[in-house]
């Protein structure tokens, strides 16, 4: 049996508890259900929800926290969207933000293309990957109870950071924030300070 196959980590309530805190982190969300999880804890001007842009969240987080050494920034997509931008891990592992966080809400499955099996159902372990590209904080959360000491390591923003949670597979209903890409765009811009 696959390590997904034995996930007992509900995400929607895993996300909320970890966005409430790190009430200050900017947050990145990748395609489909980490957006959604996102948006229905609470939509916040400190969210960037990417809309088709599949692969493209761990480099935009890395930027963003590039550009911004004093804040946590946190990454929160899917299995899928990982594995479709996992060289994005070796050029964070190469800059080594200490204040980024990658959380990868593993189901085993693509979700948002029929639910069709995903390579870490298959035996590719993501925070192995992680760690091979030199982020040495990687690690698999299996227990809902450890969103604690993952909060707490997002806020200290003491080095990147790889969270594999291993998630259930449920799909739940959709909660979709604006499709506007230019109003998310400013409303980012505007909460860092910058005109929109």
């Amino acid at each position: 049996m696959s390590q997904t196959a034995m996930a007992t980590i509900d995400r929607r309530p895993f996300v909320a508890r970890l966005l409430q805190l790190c009430p200050d982190a900017l947050v990145v969300t990748g395609l489909g259900s980490p957006t959604y999880d996102v948006f229905a804890a609470g939509d916040s001007p400190n969210h960037f929800y990417l809309w088709g842009a599949m692969g493209g969240s761990t480099a935009l987080a890395l930027g963003l926290a590039l550009a911004q050494p004093g804040r946590s920034v946190l990454a929160i997509t899917g299995d899928g969207e990982q594995l479709m931008g996992i060289g994005s891990l070796a050029t964070a592992g190469a800059q080594q933000p200490p204040n980024l966080t990658l959380v990868v809400l593993d189901n085993g499955h693509f979700g948002e293309t029929g639910m069709q099996r995903s390579h870490s159902s298959l035996g590719t372990r993501l925070s192995h990957v992680a760690k091979a590209c030199g982020i040495e904080l990687s690690s698999e959360l299996h227990h809902a109870e450890e969103v604690d000491a993952l909060a707490a390591r997002i806020n200290a923003r003491t080095g990147l950071t790889f969270a594999q949670v291993l998630v259930k597979s449920d799909e739940l209903p959709r909660a979709l924030p604006s499709r506007d890409g230019v109003h998310v765009k400013n409303r980012f811009r505007e909460a860092l300070g910058f005109p929109a």
